[in-house]
């Protein structure tokens, strides 16, 4: 691990720091205690970073999370934790969330970042795979690479991942049919493969490409069937039934459950919990309040089952994911006042950077506002959610803003509705 970090060329980060986040190399020299000369000298592409202690340096300074570089969690980032998509207050007040533009910037550079696969601490496929015989640890070598992966969709959107997460997916793919393994190793690989599908299929799912995420989907649903990981068999079903919910609402009804009847009753409880999250969204896009709420109750009820025993990553669900998807169904169901309470809470302490989902959550808290008349909420909660999805590769966040803003039009006469409106056209 600590190879594939030293060997990393810095000298582009620097590069991309001060072309894209607007980072000089002067600050970049003082924040990292790296000589302003040795900056130049590294983002001209001579040299490389060698010392572990310094690389932590520049992750702090540069504010590249720990899980991009095969770190520990810095201090500044440790109170969330992999995988928690609700930072504390502490969090909040890193650089990357004093201003929008700010904020765009930082989205840039991890994006570029990304693109130019510079994601620390993965190890290339082809170390991994010594020749064609494919090692017992392998499966679990590819499924660690396949959650720190995961992580670039908390900053970017599904239209610079996709590619990333697609390459993946094939590369498991070629493994599979080519390499040498016994059969425990081959379940295991078909699992990775699963879980890599349905990476490649949610980001597929989140810059339009929908027949390709269902492709991806049913794939995934295949691999995983053949693996014996119901988990996510049920996952990839659950993924199904929220992308049919636009189109059939009852045969999306009808794959969420089956989703959980996949999953069963010993899946894990953060498991148990995503789906029927998943199935309470299906029965509040369809209007059925009671059954929404009965599913919401069951996730609750499976949360609390947990005793600490450590979650699949892909399931990394806990109670704000809970608050925040019972926010989206009140929303759906026209209840306004069990919504905006709800959503109010959950966006005061959820953090910039997740622009993307931020954006789209505020569009349900302007939903709500303006279902509740409350006009001038709704403008300003638009306003913010326009801000923060400016630039991300993503199509659903202005899919959700488009109805609401075609509602506000109703109260064109007011100057900051007026104002929204310029701001949505531009």
């Amino acid at each position: 691990m600590r190879a594939a970090i030293v060997a990393h060329d810095f000298g582009a980060v620097f590069s991309l720091a001060r072309d894209l986040a607007r980072i000089s190399y002067s600050k970049i020299a003082a924040e990292c205690d790296i000589k302003p000369e040795r900056v130049g000298t590294l983002a001209r592409g001579q040299g490389r970073i060698t010392s572990f202690e310094k690389i932590a340096t520049i992750a702090d300074a540069l504010r590249i999370p720990g899980h991009l570089l095969g770190l520990a969690p810095r201090d500044w980032e440790a109170a969330t934790g992999p995988g928690n998509n609700a930072p504390t207050a502490s969090a909040r007040t890193s650089p990357t969330t004093r201003g929008g533009s700010e904020t765009v910037l930082r989205r840039e550079f991890f994006r570029a970042t990304a693109g130019a696969g510079l994601v620390l601490g993965l190890p290339e496929l082809t170390q991994i795979q010594t020749g064609r015989q494919i090692g017992r640890d392998v499966p679990d070598q590819l499924r660690q690479r396949t959650a720190r992966l995961r992580r670039l969709d908390d900053v970017l959107g599904g239209g610079d991942t996709y590619r990333v997460y697609l390459g993946e997916y094939q590369a498991t793919k070629t493994m599979l049919r080519e390499g040498s393994y016994t059969e425990e190793t081959g379940r295991g690989l078909l699992s990775v493969l699963s879980e890599q599908a349905q990476q490649a299929g949610w980001a597929a799912f989140d810059t339009g490409e929908h027949a390709d995420a269902t492709s991806l989907y049913e794939a995934s649903h295949q691999a995983a069937t053949q693996a014996g990981d119901t988990a996510l068999a049920g996952n990839a079903l659950a993924f199904l039934a929220y992308q049919k919910i636009n189109t059939d609402r009852t045969v999306g009804i009808e794959i969420a459950v089956q989703s959980c009847g996949t999953a069963g009753p010993d899946a894990p409880p953060g498991v148990r919990a995503l789906l029927y999250g998943r199935l309470a969204w299906a029965y509040a896009a369809a209007g059925g309040a009671d059954e929404t709420e009965r599913a919401l109750d069951a996730a609750e009820t499976a949360l609390s089952e947990d005793d600490g025993t450590p979650q699949p990553d892909w399931a990394a669900w806990d109670g704000n994911g809970l608050q925040i998807m019972a926010g989206r169904c009140w929303t759906e169901l026209r209840r306004p006042i069990r919504a905006v309470p709800v959503l109010e809470g959950f966006l005061s302490r959820y953090d910039d950077t997740h622009a993307r989902d931020k954006s789209l959550y505020l569009s349900w808290l302007a939903d709500s506002y303006l279902t509740a008349g409350e006009i001038e909420q709704a403008t300003a909660t638009i306003s913010r959610a326009l801000e923060l999805s400016a630039g991300v590769a993503s199509v659903r966040p202005r899919q959700r803003l488009a109805p609401i803003l075609h509602q506000l039009k109703a109260y064109k006469e007011l100057p900051a509705v007026t104002d929204v409106l310029e701001k949505a056209r531009a």
